[in-house]
């Protein structure tokens, strides 16, 4: 860690984690995370309003606990970062609000980045430098991507993602058919390590010949699976919940690394990243590994901890805008919950920044922007 790296603060609210990181480089210095997610599990999912308030009660304690876990003041930061999208628009909203105000109170330069293409940089404080290109799959409980990364900072392209519910949403619906609370994947990932995989012959979605070689489906799979308890349940059999975790498990897992391995050898890159919440599983991470080996590709995958939502990869792409000059957002910028991933940050509009970073385009696409504010009436 060289002392002339960009030491950035990064804040992720995309969801129901209120996540604060600082990063000097590729260096972790702090990752302080506030969760609600206990709040949610008694509605059996994310609400947002209560998660936008409970960012709004958890931003200032994480900034300070971050800080002081870290050991630098505010002041010493040479950007901040913060997750302007996609994510839930009230959640999004608080977290780019924050991040704002601090920018203009400490004078330093804003950058608000994609919360996918941070998910894959955040590699980069467990394994060093990302490759180049980077090939990624991003599995969580609003995402199942495959995405290819010549720059992270600026070339994010996607190969394919799911056309209906994500890996992580059909983990959250099958563990409330089982009743087995929220969220789902912790707790079928437990179970499923005492059931037989094979047991249950459940659907692979989308893995025909004439099917999308990178795009994923899994609401046939939870369907297949729900009606599969519910004719146990009317014959009034026991439902074997471990055999039915393991079985549901290894459909999905099957999936996503088949396809992973493929994109890898289709379009001739040596290694794959896989991030996101879901990539704390321990099967997909098994399963992952066994088939890169086979294939001869070098798997990267953070440490669970940083797979979830949390504030490190938001600091981490950060870090790699400032590092690489990537020109910062204006005191504009908006929380933009369908942001696309070809999107990995949104530069302010070139009209003389005063911190004059690097020459990217401005924000081409045309959103419904949840909040625009100008410096002039930021604390009017």
């Amino acid at each position: 860690m060289a002392a002339d790296e960009p030491l950035v603060l990064g804040i992720e609210t995309s969801c129901d984690e209120t996540g604060v990181g600082i990063v000097r480089g590729t260096t972790l210095l702090a990752d302080a995370v506030a969760s609600s997610v206990d709040t949610h599990a008694r509605f059996g999912g994310v609400v947002p309003e209560i998660a936008s308030r409970a960012h709004l009660e958890a931003m200032v304690p994480t900034i300070e606990r971050a800080l002081k876990e870290a050991g630098v003041s505010a002041r010493d930061l040479d950007g901040i970062a913060v997750t302007s999208g996609p994510g839930l628009a009230g959640a999004l909203l608080v977290g780019v609000s924050a991040a704002k105000a601090y920018a203009y109170a400490l004078g330093k330069p804003l950058y608000g980045v994609n919360h996918l293409a941070s998910h894959i940089c955040v590699d980069q404080l467990e394994h060093g430098p990302l490759p180049e290109p980077t090939m990624a799959l991003l599995v969580s409980g609003g995402h199942s991507s495959l995405l290819l990364a010549p720059d992270i900072t600026s070339d994010v392209r996607p190969l394919g993602a799911t056309i209906d519910d994500a890996a992580g949403e059909a983990f959250d619906k099958i563990a409330r058919v089982l009743n087995l609370g929220f969220p789902g994947g912790p707790v079928i990932d437990r179970l499923a390590k005492e059931g037989d995989p094979a047991s249950i012959a459940f659907p692979r979605g989308l893995t025909g010949p004439r099917d999308a070689p990178y795009d994923f489906s899994f609401s046939g799979l939870k369907t297949s699976v729900a009606r599969w308890i519910e004719a146990k349940r009317a014959a009034g059999e026991e439902v074997p919940v471990r055999d039915v975790a393991a079985s549901f498990q290894e459909a999905v897992v099957d999936v996503l690394t088949r396809k992973a391995v493929r994109a890898c050898k289709d379009e001739g890159v040596d290694h794959l990243m896989i991030g996101g919440g879901v990539a704390a599983n321990s099967r997909l991470r098994a399963l992952a590994q066994e088939r890169c080996e086979r294939a001869g590709v070098r798997l990267r995958v953070p440490r669970p901890g940083l797979c979830t939502d949390n504030g490190a990869m938001v600091a981490a792409l950060g870090a790699e805008m400032v590092a690489r000059n990537r020109r910062p957002s204006d005191l504009e910028l908006s929380a933009d919950s369908s942001l696309p991933v070809t999107e990995p940050h949104v530069p302010g509009a070139d009209r003389g920044h005063a911190h004059g970073h690097g020459h990217s385009h401005g924000h081409a696409h045309d959103h419904d922007h949840v909040h625009e504010i100008s410096k002039d009436n930021l604390y009017s």
